[in-house]
């Protein structure tokens, strides 16, 4: 038999579970961590980072079909992690804001830190 954690204080347990978002915001967060579970969306995003740029540019940049970088830039603009516009006859994609930015610098400031 196990015995009782004489830890658990209800009331602070209530307290700690104000600071966790809804169910809501825990899912689209969850969605976003799915997304850079892939290397090339991963990719995609630190080549975004440093400069703007058209799918055949990231193609040759990532050596990978059109159809990849295509699908993976799907996926990012559904999150909002990326952002696109139109420069005559090309479709330009770019980071969409700084949180963005910063997410995926502080990850990789982890995974260094750690190596």
């Amino acid at each position: 038999m196990q015995e009782k954690c004489d830890r658990v204080d209800p009331e602070k347990i209530g307290d700690l579970l104000m600071g966790v978002p809804d169910s809501e915001y825990i899912t689209r967060m969850s969605a976003v961590f799915q997304a850079l579970q892939s290397d090339t969306r991963l990719k995609i995003l630190f080549l975004l980072r440093q400069k703007e740029m058209c799918v055949c540019e990231l193609e040759q940049a990532l050596d990978v079909t059109q159809s990849a970088v295509s699908h993976g830039l799907r996926t990012l603009r559904q999150l909002d992690l990326v952002r696109v516009r139109r420069e005559g006859k090309f479709t330009i994609y770019y980071i969409a804001d700084e949180h963005v930015r910063t997410l995926i610098e502080m990850c990789l400031e982890h995974v260094e830190e750690k190596a």
